[in-house]
C-alpha cells in the first residue's frame, strides 16, 4: 500500500497541476447528458449536466448558453469552453434552446429561463448552491446569458415552465453578446441572422425591445462582467460599450473587458488567457470561488 501510494505521488508530481486535474477529474464529475428541461412547441429542449460527485455540499453553477445568432449552434460546440469552470470545482448546466427554424423570438429567451428554473428545482438533486449561479455564452449566448440574469418573472417570460420561482443570478459573464436586438433590424448595423430570429413578425419591434438586455437594466441586477472585441464585425463594439454606460449610471457593479483588435471571438490564445485572467479577478471581486 505505501509502495502504491509513493508511485502514484511521483507520477503526479511529473504532471502540471492542469495534467494531473484532467487525470483525475473523471472521478471528480458526474456528466448527465441531454436531460430535457422544456417540450415547446414538439420540440425538446435539452442540457447536460457537470456535477460534483466528490462532495456533498452544494458547489457554485455555471449556466452556459451556446452561441450561433438564434439560428445555429450546439451545446456540445461550447463543452472545451466549460474546462476553466470544472477546473475551478464548478457545477456546470450546458444548456441548448429552440432556434430560429423551430420557433422565432422571443423562444430562445423564454427556453434559457426556464433551464434556469429548471436548476433551481433540481438543485438538491445535482448539488447546485442557488445562492452561486453564474450565466455566460458567447454572442447569442453572451445575449441569452444577459436575458436569464436580468429578467424577472415581471416581464412574463417564464410562463411556459411555471414551478419554482426563478431564482436570482449572482454574476453574469457576457462574451460579445448583443444587447440592442431593435439596433441589428435595420440600419448600418442590420444583420441577416436577427431579422431571420424575428422574421415577417409585425410586432417584430415590440418582441425585439421585449427580449433586448437593454430594456432591463436597472439597479437591483447581479454584477456583470463583458468581454469584447472591439473590431467585432458581427456583434457591434457599441453594444457593449452602450450596455456598460447604462450598466454603470443605474450603479450596477460592472467591468467591460476590451479586447484590442479583437474580432467576433476566435481570440488568441494570449487574448483568451487575459479574458479568464479578468474572469477570476471578476469572481474574487464578487466573492465567488475560484478554486475547488
Amino acid at each position: 500500500m505505501a509502495l502504491t501510494l509513493l508511485s502514484s505521488c511521483t507520477v503526479f508530481g511529473q504532471l502540471s497541476p492542469t495534467a494531473a486535474w484532467t487525470v483525475t477529474s473523471s472521478n471528480a464529475y458526474r456528466v448527465t447528458a441531454n436531460i430535457t428541461y422544456l417540450t415547446a412547441n414538439n420540440y425538446e429542449a435539452k442540457l447536460d449536466v457537470y456535477s460534483r460527485t466528490d462532495s456533498s455540499t452544494p458547489h457554485p453553477t455555471l449556466v452556459n448558453i451556446h452561441g450561433g445568432g438564434w439560428v445555429g449552434g450546439t451545446k456540445e460546440a461550447a463543452i472545451l469552453t466549460l474546462l476553466p469552470w470544472l477546473e475551478m470545482g464548478w457545477n456546470v448546466v450546458n444548456v441548448e434552446y429552440r432556434l430560429a427554424r423551430v420557433s422565432l423570438a422571443p423562444a430562445a429567451v423564454e427556453d434559457c429561463l426556464c433551464a434556469l428554473r429548471w436548476v433551481a428545482a433540481n438543485a438538491k438533486t445535482y448539488g447546485f448552491d442557488t445562492s452561486r449561479i453564474v450565466t455566460t455564452g458567447g454572442s447569442a449566448g453572451g445575449h441569452l446569458s444577459l436575458t436569464t440574469g436580468m429578467i424577472t418573472e415581471a416581464a412574463g417570460l417564464d410562463r411556459q415552465c411555471p414551478g419554482v420561482a426563478l431564482p436570482k443570478v449572482a454574476a453574469i459573464v457576457n462574451w460579445y453578446g448583443i444587447t440592442d436586438v431593435v439596433d441589428l433590424l435595420d440600419g448600418p448595423n442590420r444583420k441577416s441572422y436577427a431579422v431571420a430570429w424575428l422574421s415577417s413578425m409585425v410586432n417584430r419591434e415590440e418582441i425585439s425591445r421585449r427580449v433586448s438586455p437593454l430594456s432591463y437594466v436597472t439597479s437591483a441586477l447581479p454584477p456583470i462582467l463583458t468581454i469584447h472585441g472591439d473590431a467585432d464585425p458581427t456583434v457591434p463594439y457599441t453594444h457593449a460599450l452602450r450596455l456598460h454606460e447604462a450598466l454603470t449610471k443605474a450603479g450596477v457593479p460592472n467591468q467591460l473587458h476590451t479586447v484590442p483588435g479583437g474580432k467576433h471571438g476566435g481570440f488568441t490564445d494570449e487574448q483568451r488567457l487575459k479574458a479568464f485572467v479578468a474572469i477570476r479577478a471578476f469572481l474574487e471581486q464578487n466573492k465567488l470561488p475560484v478554486t475547488p
